[in-house]
């Protein structure tokens, strides 16, 4: 079996600079959740539905529920941060993006090593993740 030295075993300021968003990130995701919840529990912004409304459409599915509630669908709820129960989204949406801004900076890591193999699988997977959080094409819940 070969021995590795030590340096070999170290993380690069790159991944640790990955961790580390990814910590305050997903911290700062939860943070956010919670304050918004209670904005929105404690009634300092309306609600855009009526908890009564939700619990009334609670069992049908989400194209019902949507229409219903007239509430929109995909990114449409940014246009309604104003209301406490959508402005409880900004976290998830912090969360979400967590893995998009972690990538980035490994991609810079990887051009800085010219390790061009590595920056380019990165560079497309923020492609990837963001195309389909867009929503431009249309699939999945959106």
């Amino acid at each position: 079996m070969n021995a590795q030295n030590d340096s070999d075993l170290q993380p690069t300021p790159e991944q640790v600079t990955y961790a580390n968003l990814l910590l305050f990130g997903a911290w700062g995701g939860i943070f956010l959740m919670l304050v918004t919840y209670i904005i929105y529990v404690s009634g300092v912004l309306p609600a855009h539905v009526d908890m009564a409304v939700v619990a009334q459409h609670w069992g049908e599915g989400v194209h019902e529920y949507l229409q219903a509630t007239n509430s929109p669908h995909g990114w449409g709820w940014v246009a309604l941060l104003g209301h406490g129960d959508f402005l409880n989204f900004v976290g998830m949406a912090l969360l979400a993006a967590m893995t998009i801004i972690c990538y980035l900076v490994l991609i810079r890591g990887y051009l800085r090593q010219k390790d061009h193999v590595y920056a380019v699988i990165a560079v497309l997977e923020v492609l990837v993740l963001s195309i389909a959080a867009s929503g431009i094409l249309g699939t999945g819940g959106h």
